[in-house]
């Protein structure tokens, strides 16, 4: 085996995390949507952003369609740049945006004072492992630095490891849900 250069640590730590998140994916994901949707009943009334799942993320639609109050999605508006959010609602109509997520066709832009935030693993600190884009971070560190915005991790409880490889950029999620419960880091 040889050495990992500090810059390949995350890209190795992506690779295991991918892995490890189809194996928990094929098991699927008992109640975690449902204990999503009692989490954020506590935010009702708040912007909520979501995502819409791809390959083997946990799915998060039932919560968000749950959700009293509006919905976002997250639109990739260009390379390095903070997301946008578009409203979303059960049955819109839908089309493929950046790395094929999908994004609803129109509808008003959004700013979530809750995001349901996807990732590739997940540690006890709070910190999250994403795709490299670095897009969730930007946003986070936008929105924040206007006011408070609750940032909540939505995985597998098998995605969770010792210690994710973190830089001066990264942001704390401030609670995780998984199909074992919720953990709140703040």
């Amino acid at each position: 085996m040889t050495d990992v250069k500090a810059p390949d640590i995350k890209a190795v730590a992506r690779a295991e995390a991918f892995a490890r998140r189809a194996v928990a994916h094929a098991a699927g994901q008992g109640q975690a949507a449902e204990i999503l949707a009692d989490f954020l009943a506590g935010h009702a009334g708040k912007v909520l952003s979501g995502y819409m799942p791809m390959r083997t993320e946990i799915d998060p639609l039932p919560a968000m369609a749950a959700h009293r109050g509006p919905v976002g999605v997250p639109v990739i508006m260009a390379k390095a740049a903070p997301l946008k959010f578009r409203e979303w609602s059960p049955g819109c109509r839908l089309i493929e945006g950046a790395f094929k997520a999908l994004i609803p066709e129109d509808g008003a832009w959004v700013e979530p004072e809750v995001m349901i935030v996807p990732l590739l693993a997940w540690d006890a600190r709070g910190f999250r492992l994403g795709y490299g884009g670095g897009f969730y971070d930007r946003t986070l560190q936008g929105l924040r630095a206007k006011g408070p915005v609750l940032a909540v991790g939505f995985a597998y409880a098998a995605q969770e490891v010792a210690e994710v490889p973190i830089d001066e950029f990264d942001q704390r999620l401030d609670a995780m849900v998984t199909e074992k419960g919720v953990t709140v880091f703040r």
